[in-house]
């Protein structure tokens, strides 16, 4: 890159850019039109009317705000309730397995089989007692007349 200063070449990248601020502040100033001043003026004072939209939108904005700030905080609360609901639903069932497998542990079923033979008069059913059915319903079956 060359440049011509002053009469001589200046070679390299360092040749220096021309002072573009001091082209803008000599260049002549446009006059500005009555219309274009005058709406200049208008723009720079607010009226009444103007301001008191701005301050409604302001106290609108601010409620929306405050509500969605309370929303947030509700749904953490909500979130946090539901938390502690399911800790404490886990631990009954936690107390409720422990329960029931300490109830099955003590329970002797060889105790029970013999009060029921031997106190009661229970017996093991016979060939032929048992009578198998087919059901749509899995749960249980209906008897709506005697069994043969």
């Amino acid at each position: 890159m060359a440049a011509v200063r002053e009469g001589r070449y200046i070679q390299g990248n360092t040749v220096r850019k021309p002072d573009v601020r001091r082209e803008i502040e000599n260049a002549p100033r446009k006059r500005l039109s009555n219309t274009t001043r005058k709406n200049r003026e208008k723009a720079r004072h607010m009226s009444p009317g103007y301001v008191l939209f701005l301050s409604m939108a302001l106290v609108a904005m601010g409620w929306i705000l405050l509500n969605y700030i309370k929303l947030q905080s509700d749904i953490t609360n909500s979130i946090k309730q539901i938390s502690s609901l399911e800790r404490e639903l886990n631990d009954l069932k936690l107390a409720n397995d422990e329960e029931y497998n300490r109830i099955t542990s003590s329970v002797d079923l060889e105790e029970v089989r013999r009060i029921a033979i031997q106190e009661l008069g229970m017996q093991y059913a016979q060939e032929g007692q048992i009578i198998t059915f087919a059901s749509e319903n899995k749960d249980y079956v209906k008897q709506l007349s005697s069994i043969p």
